[in-house]
């Protein structure tokens, strides 16, 4: 049997199974299902083994309350200043310049030609996939021509083309009046 913890507060299980049942946040409302079980009596490894958490965790959680009461136990995630980005506010301005112009190796921007670009600012390696990032950060994307087969014969391709007149504006060239229901019995 592992440490005893105790949920320092004035509230009672019931008023901590209201907050609970009441939490929007989902996170939070974990937390306040864990100092309701823990302040009915549940260890901290019943209470984990309810949750999926470890014991451990539950006794952080039980901490957190009764060093900060509410402030300890919100989700402290949005808190976190997250990445620095790669580029700075004035080479992203620079690299939205770039992309007005054509690539060095000519052809068009794609993910990994940023990437390059980034690399040759930075000075450092550049995962394609960052370069894709800031296309779409800069409300670029790729425009690629349609693939067309090295040996495509124009004229037929016009020749079978459908047309919105000729089809009568139905996909199957049937409107729906003449088409036959089959039953399968």
């Amino acid at each position: 049997m592992g440490k005893r913890v105790e949920v320092k507060t004035e509230m009672t299980a019931e008023k901590l199974y209201e907050r609970y049942r009441k939490a929007k946040d989902p996170v939070e409302r974990t937390h306040w299902h864990m100092l309701w079980q823990v302040k009915e009596g549940k260890s901290p490894e019943e209470v984990a083994e309810l949750f999926g958490y470890t014991a451990r965790w539950v006794r952080s959680i039980v901490q957190r309350w009764n060093a900060m009461g509410e402030a300890g136990i919100t989700d402290h995630r949005r808190e976190l200043p997250g990445a620095k980005p790669l580029l700075t506010a004035e080479q992203q301005r620079e690299l939205a310049q770039a992309l007005q112009q054509p690539p060095v190796d000519g052809g068009l921007w794609s993910g990994p030609k940023v990437a390059a670009w980034m690399q040759a600012k930075l000075g450092r390696e550049i995962d394609p996939r960052r370069g894709w990032d800031y296309l779409q950060r800069l409300n670029y994307s790729s425009r690629v021509p349609r693939p067309q087969h090295a040996e495509a014969d124009e004229e037929t391709q016009r020749t079978f083309k459908k047309t919105a007149r000729g089809s009568g504006g139905h996909s199957s060239g049937v409107s729906p009046s003449e088409r036959v229901t089959v039953e399968y019995r």
